[in-house]
């Protein structure tokens, strides 16, 4: 089985290409070889490689630089997926892509399920919904993954950012009134293979549709800060402030919570409590030390 893999040396495609290795022939690709911006090369690729899977994590991720930097997030998030959707269409192959908590106002208090209405607050979260009805739309066979607040022990992500301003022994102020879950790239990578393993299987795999994919439990970013520094044993406090307190270019959803029951039902797949992903991801980022 030939999978295309996109953007490999990101947070999620770094783990995802490790994962995936035993399933099949993984094709890797990041932006310095597969420009997403060029729909014609991205065609002719896929093409050329004629996977049975196209594996797209790849995204434009800055939230704030999204919003003075529109085309370039829209060319990423949204016209990329679509044509990797026809290209997958065209070739009878399946494809995967992710998609974002931010496509959501953060206005309802429950968790949110893929049944809720989507009304992304900025350009981030607008080009992602695209590209996730583009490839619905697209005819091809797909699973779309929506997760939340991705990070990994490397690149650019909240904890490594926390960490280092602690270890630099700045005072550290952070929102508390946003919520969501963390979600380690590891887990979703593995959740990734468990659900291509299921198009293996003997019975007929899961629908194409929209899943959401994130961890257990909800925290807000002033949590998840205060257990990164005490998972890494670091004394610096963390003052709760609220959003009102740290203007940014987009604003960000006040609850993001995802619903995984859909994903759990047709997959069998759970990803464990956010408070696990992080323990792991302290582990592994010590033992590298």
């Amino acid at each position: 089985m030939k999978i295309l893999l996109t953007g490999r040396n990101g947070q999620l495609g770094w783990e995802l290409e490790r994962v995936l290795a035993p399933l099949g022939e993984i094709h890797a690709f990041d932006r310095e070889d597969f420009d997403l911006a060029d729909a014609t090369r991205l065609a002719a690729v896929v093409r050329e490689i004629a996977p049975q899977i196209i594996v797209n994590p790849a995204a434009y991720t800055e939230v704030d630089r999204a919003e003075s930097h529109s085309e370039d997030a829209f060319a990423i998030n949204a016209r990329a997926p679509a044509a990797l959707a026809a290209e997958a269409k065209r070739l009878g192959a399946m494809i995967i892509h992710y998609s974002t908590d931010y496509v959501f106002d953060g206005t309802k208090t429950a968790p949110y399920t893929e049944d809720d209405a989507p009304c992304p607050m900025g350009v981030y979260g607008a080009s992602k919904l695209d590209g996730e009805r583009a490839v619905a739309a697209s005819g091809a066979r797909h699973w779309i993954f929506r997760t939340s607040w991705v990070y990994a022990p490397r690149a650019k992500n909240f904890l490594l950012t926390i960490l280092r301003v602690a270890r630099e022994g700045k005072p550290l102020r952070v929102v508390a009134d946003q919520f969501g879950a963390p979600t380690t790239a590891a887990m979703l990578a593995r959740a990734t293979a468990q659900a291509i393993a299921l198009l293996n299987g003997a019975g007929a795999p899961p629908p194409s549709g929209l899943y959401h994919m994130s961890a257990a439990g909800r925290t807000s970013w002033h949590g998840f800060a205060t257990a990164i520094l005490r998972e890494f044993g670091l004394p610096n406090p963390v003052t709760a402030i609220p959003t009102s307190e740290y203007p940014l270019p987009a604003k960000r959803p006040a609850n993001s919570v995802l619903d995984n029951s859909r994903l759990a039902a047709a997959f069998g797949v759970r990803l464990p409590n956010w408070e696990e992903g992080l323990r792991e991801t302290a582990a592994t980022l010590q033992a590298a030390r």
